[in-house]
């Protein structure tokens, strides 16, 4: 190979290399500015399901509510199917060549009485765990239950929690 080629590859090699240099810089940036605010404050991971409400609570605690909203979400199924359904038939009502707006509406109207049934399901069993726990026990269940499920509050409501507000 001729001097000429050699500097062709090499010119080649060294534009690639700053090329792929920028690149993992450039990915490095964007990770790290985007995970800042995680890492600077070393919040742990979100958990915002309701299953992590009883986190503070004792080992046992926390198996009998798993046990809770298992059997709840189990007595349910039937309201979660006949909401999947339902959700089917209202794209399929959708996606007809003619559109039938009663039958949408009456679709809709079950998926959304499907989907309340469900959610009181599971609101009555934690209720009922609830019902169960000491004071104490109470107080640090609502604390995971302002963090996660459905009755999870905004954060920056969660911080203003037992801190009066001055103006």
């Amino acid at each position: 190979m001729t001097e000429r080629g050699w500097k062709f590859i090499l010119v080649g090699s060294v534009v690639l290399n700053v090329f792929m240099l920028g690149a993992i810089g450039g990915g490095a940036y964007q990770w790290f500015s985007t995970h800042r605010d995680l890492r600077a404050a070393g919040a742990p991971a979100s958990h915002t399901a309701l299953r992590f409400a009883a986190d503070e609570l004792p080992d046992a605690r926390q198996q009998e509510f798993d046990a809770a909203l298992k059997a709840a979400r189990k007595d349910g199924r039937d309201f979660a199917r006949e909401g999947r359904d339902d959700r089917i038939t209202v794209l399929d009502l959708l996606a007809a060549p003619q559109l039938d707006r009663t039958a949408i509406d009456a679709a809709l109207e079950r998926t959304r009485a499907a989907d309340t049934a469900l959610r009181a399901q599971v609101e009555r069993s934690v209720v009922d765990f609830a019902a169960t726990l000491t004071p104490d026990e109470r107080a640090k269940f609502v604390d995971g239950l302002r963090r996660s499920g459905n009755w999870r509050l905004p954060p920056k409501w969660q911080k203003k929690q037992g801190v009066p507000e001055s103006q």
